[in-house]
């Protein structure tokens, strides 16, 4: 299939869209193409991968992508936009687990038990390619190089579910999510130093294990110190050395 819009920008979002590739490469911010180029292979040599693909969306600000407990069936790929997934406890209190950017994969903690712990919830204008799982774990087990590849997307999942634990300042959990932010948006071809936050402060917070008005007073903080521009959810890095050394602790080396 090909995306609902050719031109590649949609309404009420970042701008930020993963291309369709061409004839012989699959998206630059494909989360399999690392892997694939790195072997040597392209759209004709994983012909069968690319068939597995079906753009869906778009799912506007709000919508959920899949809920809690829903069967897995098939895993996501973001092309645009923002996703968040998140748990809401018995007592109905939400608690955000993590978010998703362009080329990022959600689902794949749903593997086991065969159903998603999780919602995933689109916080702006979003669409995905969506791979059907049974049939992309056939193909894995015969092509090395995608089944490495998911156990490595499987890896940093679990990876990231633990970026928080432990005894932390709030300084050093904003920054290390600013510049996580910022680093995940350089890897996929993105500017890595100035982008929009589709996330409230709220959610935000309530994903750092913070209060609202501590998120506030942190970014307050760290415009003081020359750390970062923000105007509303428009963010520049102005520093990422120095606002990495303050989150290091909790950022992979």
């Amino acid at each position: 299939m090909r995306p609902n819009n050719p031109a590649g920008r949609l309404p009420e979002s970042s701008g930020l869209i993963t291309d369709d590739g061409n004839e012989v490469n699959f998206c630059h911010s494909c989360s399999f193409s690392g892997a694939c180029n790195a072997v040597g292979h392209g759209k004709p040599e994983l012909n069968a991968l690319h068939c597995l693909v079906e753009h869906v969306g778009p799912y506007r600000n709000g919508e959920y992508i899949f809920r809690y407990g829903d069967p897995f069936r098939s895993i996501y790929a973001v092309r645009s936009g923002t996703v968040k997934t998140s748990v809401v406890d018995k007592d109905g209190r939400e608690q955000v687990l993590g978010f998703y950017l362009p080329g990022e994969v959600i689902g794949l903690n749903a593997i086991y038990p065969d159903q998603f712990p999780c919602d995933a919830i689109a916080l702006e204008t979003s669409q995905f390619c969506r791979f059907q799982f049974p049939a992309m774990s056939a193909l894995a087990s015969r092509m090395p190089a995608v089944q490495q590849h998911l156990f490595r997307l499987l890896s940093k999942e679990l990876g990231s579910a633990t970026l928080l634990a432990g005894d932390h300042s709030a300084d050093e959990r904003m920054a290390a999510f600013i510049a996580d932010l910022g680093e995940r948006y350089a890897a996929r071809g993105f500017s890595g130093t100035r982008f929009h936050l589709s996330m409230s402060r709220g959610d935000i917070a309530n994903y750092l294990r913070l209060a609202a008005e501590t998120v506030s007073r942190v970014l307050s903080r760290f415009r003081s110190q020359e750390l970062i521009e923000i105007e509303g959810r428009e963010l520049t890095i102005r520093d990422p050395a120095a606002l990495r050394a303050v989150g290091q602790n909790l950022l992979p080396d």
